[in-house]
């Protein structure tokens, strides 16, 4: 075969290549308009909203937010309570995910069943469940009382407290399952291979396996911080007005104050501080990718 007919097979093949990637497109295309339509038409109609007022543009509502010390105390108890349930997630879900992998795949199904056993529960039945548990006349309260380990009862409800266990609760198996999947799929050999060269348990556990662990820890990290930032009923019940959400404010502004403007605008910072958030994550697994690798 000469250089001319191998470069001409090559281009019909990269041809024929271009030409089934145009029909899987005109296959997928409806769909994807579609799905252009559902998820990007409401953003669209809320970036506008923000901007615009009486027949003409405006940042007012974004200036509203910086001016006004009081979005700012919402944005910042937003984050606030979002990183401490992550942080929360990240202690108990790794051991937990840990012990699973470890143990054998029958004795796992059982105990991943105890795990996802809270998403058969509805969010608000296991939010007042909570209330119930917390308030001052609740059993927690109750029972230290019977035991004598305390006189009075304790402020566990309605405030940060109770905000963040209900949170924890509902947004730890968003922790656990992604590194229960990557901690199964690290195969043991690599923790026998350093313990053959003379490394410890720790050792091994800190260079080997907490390393290939870490894309299923940022993982969680991710769907844990973004979920909450999104939280509404949980603060709702248990923060009793004293922990307000961006969620909760914009509510607030549409349904006591029907002002889509401010609402329009705290939606679309709470989607860009997300956007950026997400960047900085993506960022840093990619630099432990290329690290591992």
């Amino acid at each position: 075969m000469t250089a001319n007919q191998s470069a001409r097979n090559a281009k019909e093949l990269r041809v024929d290549a271009m030409r089934e990637r145009l029909a899987l497109l005109s296959l997928c295309l409806p769909s994807l308009l579609l799905g252009a339509v559902i998820l990007y038409g409401p953003l669209c109609w809320l970036a506008w909203q923000s901007v615009y007022e009486d027949g003409h543009l405006t940042a007012a509502y974004y200036a509203q937010i910086v001016r006004e010390g009081a979005y700012l105390r919402i944005i910042a108890m937003t984050f606030e309570v979002s990183i401490i349930t992550t942080a929360i997630c990240a202690l108990l879900g790794y051991p937990l995910a840990y012990l699973l992998a470890q143990l054998p795949p029958r004795a796992a199904s059982i105990a991943l069943l105890a795990v996802l056993a809270p998403f058969w529960t509805a969010v608000l039945v296991r939010t007042y469940a909570w209330l119930v548990l917390l308030q001052r006349n609740g059993l927690i309260n109750q029972t230290l009382i019977k035991l004598g380990i305390i006189e009075e009862p304790l402020a566990l409800a309605y405030n940060t407290t109770a905000t963040v266990i209900g949170m924890v609760h509902i947004m730890l198996p968003y922790m656990v399952l992604p590194l229960y999947a990557i901690m199964r799929a690290i195969p043991p050999d690599y923790a026998w291979a350093a313990a053959s060269l003379g490394a410890s348990p720790t050792r091994s556990f800190r260079d080997v396996f907490f390393p290939l662990s870490l894309p299923g820890f940022v993982a969680g990290s991710v769907l844990v911080f973004i979920h909450s930032l999104g939280f509404f009923v949980t603060p709702a019940v248990l923060g009793g007005g004293r922990v307000v959400m961006i969620a909760q404010r914009i509510s607030d502004s549409v349904s006591l104050y029907p002002t889509w403007g401010p609402a329009s605008a705290l939606g679309v910072v709470l989607l860009a501080l997300t956007v950026v958030i997400l960047a900085l994550f993506a960022r840093v697994l990619r630099r432990q990718q290329m690290a591992l690798a």
